[in-house]
């Protein structure tokens, strides 16, 4: 590579070194870090991952103190509005800059809004009147009323009729789906009688009602996403780092999902997720996989399958509240041999660590170094690794799994220098998590953080537990 005023040569990157290595659209995935690829043979990698091997909890969870387990299903939630990928294979190596990213890379809820009331008026109540184009439609506007009042839209096949078929996938994520549907029928209202009680000569109604709505809406969600959820998954010490002092290694000039967060950090909650739930109070604790619970793309299929959030999430009425699971190198049997696949790889820890291999992913331990993590810390999660990996892996570890066994081993910097093991991500995989994230709503012109930097959210509205509070519909008041 011939140097030129304002270049180097970048050494061990010739398998990076390509046309179109950096995204040239928002559409597109691409690198976070510069670095060689890691490489560990399949056999060694489906070793950790299987059933029964040293990944499998065997039935002997562990709780976190800190993080309701709500926040594991609404990270899946967030990840569904900013990426999907339906082109990438672990069966061959993937170029994250050729790889189209079906969502766009922005926490603008275009999973609950589709493309507006004008493109996809199905999602919005059409009835002549103030809230014309501006009500998003429910369970509750279908005739039959009974358990479908808690449930999404559906259509006569028990389809739900949504922005993203994804998030209907398991019940809890419905569920958080139609609590953001409600949380925007409820701002639209508030504003709207607001400003009637301001002035009452001033009609807010229609498409201006929607979009002042929608923004509002937008914006207290992108603000738990920051102050609540990356709080609680990335530790309070790294975010107000990255808002005091800026973003040190995603500082793209278009908008774009890193691989290293889409294939490995922000699959840390595969670690947190239980098997088994109460979603009501005193309630039956349900598998995961369930009927109530994982048969998704479904109607609700009883009283007992509705979620009260007050279960699932933090909020000032209720103590009690079920937390995730440690963030550790330990999973869920049920998740190292899912029920569903049965022609493919059936472990998702396997699927992770293979997908890692595919996209071409740098070692763990090579970004710690590059991001200047003290040798002993990299040494101990190293330490964790080569047991789980009988000595195969020295060096070059897997990115997911050295950010799961960060976790465990050094954990998350709640506050600055005081480090709680389990209860998050750690150094590296919360920095990159976090960067990514308020990156790109930094990046958003439309986002808070890219449009107004000094707004600040209403109170009652502060936090996700109580935006799905807000009218939650619920069967237990």
């Amino acid at each position: 590579m011939t140097q030129h005023h304002g270049m180097k040569q970048l050494g061990g990157m010739s398998a990076h070194c390509k046309p179109g290595h950096e995204p040239q659209e928002e559409d597109r995935f691409g690198r976070m870090f510069h670095l060689p690829p890691s490489y560990v043979p399949a056999d060694v990698l489906k070793h950790v991952g299987k059933a029964g091997g040293p990944m499998d909890d065997k039935g002997k969870p562990s709780r976190t103190k800190t993080v309701p387990v709500g926040h594991v299903f609404f990270g899946q939630f967030v990840d569904h509005d900013i990426t999907l990928d339906v082109s990438s294979s672990f069966s061959r190596v993937n170029e994250p800059s050729e790889i189209e990213n079906v969502r766009t890379p922005t926490l603008d809820l275009d999973c609950v809004y589709g493309s507006g009331p004008e493109p996809h008026p199905f999602l919005y109540d059409q009835a002549n009147g103030p809230m014309k184009g501006v009500r998003l439609l429910t369970g509750a506007d279908q005739k039959g009323g009974g358990v479908q009042k808690f449930d999404l839209l559906r259509n006569p096949q028990g389809t739900a009729v949504i922005g993203d078929p994804r998030n209907d996938e398991n019940r809890i994520v419905s569920q958080i789906q139609l609590g953001m549907i409600n949380f925007h029928n409820h701002v639209a209202e508030t504003l709207r009688t607001e400003a009637y009680n301001e002035n009452p000569k001033r009609d807010l109604k229609g498409h201006d009602l929607f979009v002042e709505a929608r923004r509002t809406t937008t914006w207290h969600y992108q603000w738990g996403v920051v102050n609540d959820f990356l709080v609680a998954m990335c530790g309070e010490a790294v975010v107000k780092d990255i808002l005091a002092c800026g973003r040190q290694y995603y500082c793209p000039l278009v908008p774009h999902i890193p691989i290293e967060f889409a294939v490995a950090a922000y699959r840390f909650g595969h670690s947190m997720a239980p098997m088994k739930i109460q979603v009501q109070n005193k309630g039956k604790h349900f598998e995961l996989f369930s009927k109530e619970l994982g048969n998704g793309f479904s109607p609700v299929p009883s009283k007992d399958a509705v979620v009260d959030m007050r279960e699932i999430f933090f909020v000032p009425t209720k103590s009690g509240t079920q937390t995730a699971e440690t963030l550790d190198t330990l999973m869920a049997s049920e998740l190292l041999a899912l029920p569903f696949i049965t022609n493919d790889e059936n472990s998702l820890a396997t699927r992770n660590l293979l997908r890692g291999n595919s996209f071409l992913l740098p070692g763990g331990d090579k970004i710690a170094e590059k991001m200047g993590r003290p040798e002993d810390e990299i040494a101990k999660v190293m330490k964790k690794i080569h047991h789980l990996s009988k000595g195969e892996i020295t060096e070059g570890a897997p990115l997911w799994l050295y950010l799961l066994a960060e976790g465990e081993v050094v954990g998350r910097e709640t506050s600055p220098g005081k480090f709680d093991k389990g209860e998050g991500l750690g150094p590296v995989g919360a920095r990159i998590v976090a960067e990514v994230m308020i990156g790109l709503l930094e990046l958003d012109e439309e986002s808070y953080l890219g449009a107004n930097r000094n707004w600040t959210p209403r109170a009652e509205w502060d936090d996700i537990g109580k935006i799905m509070l807000a009218v939650n519909p619920s069967l237990f008041d």
